[in-house]
């Protein structure tokens, strides 16, 4: 334990082919919310592909080129269907329900790591709560489950 901010992280790793993974932070970004009160973020991948995303990186908007870097940090939130769990932790923790039955929650972090240090030829999107509660929600809950393993599927 380390200066007293340890707590529970609770996450999903998602392992992709390089070439996928414009794919798949454009079928991340599908989820964010519609509205957003900070810029979109640019971001230039390693062999030159540029995507804008409605993220931040280290809550900045500032381009990003990761040419010349073994890893993307970004700052998300996303948009999820409501499930049991996730209508708990609303309640609970005074988020509101959309319209439409999805729930808008903190921040998910999602670091890239062009290279895996775990499975070589292959990029790691690791997705991870922000906080204990969330971890524990990430845990619980059958629709992030989902989220994140239908991100998996589409992107290859």
């Amino acid at each position: 334990m380390t200066g007293g901010n340890a707590g529970l992280i609770y996450g999903y790793d998602i392992y992709l082919r390089p070439r996928n993974v414009a794919r798949a932070l454009a079928h991340l970004a599908e989820l964010a919310p519609p509205a957003r009160a900070v810029p979109p973020l640019e971001i230039t991948l390693p062999g030159g592909e540029r995507l804008v995303l409605p993220f931040t990186s280290h809550f900045k908007s500032e381009p990003v080129d990761c040419s010349t870097s073994s890893t993307l940090e970004l700052d998300t939130s996303l948009m999820l269907d409501v499930d049991d769990a996730l209508r708990e932790y609303a309640q609970t923790n005074g988020f509101e329900l959309e319209a439409d039955g999805r729930i808008q929650i903190g921040y998910i972090y999602a670091t890239i790591r062009f290279e895996s240090l775990l499975h070589p030829g292959y990029t790691s999107v690791e997705c991870w709560a922000a906080t204990s509660g969330m971890s524990r929600l990430f845990a619980r809950s059958a629709n992030i489950r989902k989220v994140f393993t239908d991100l998996t599927a589409d992107s290859g």
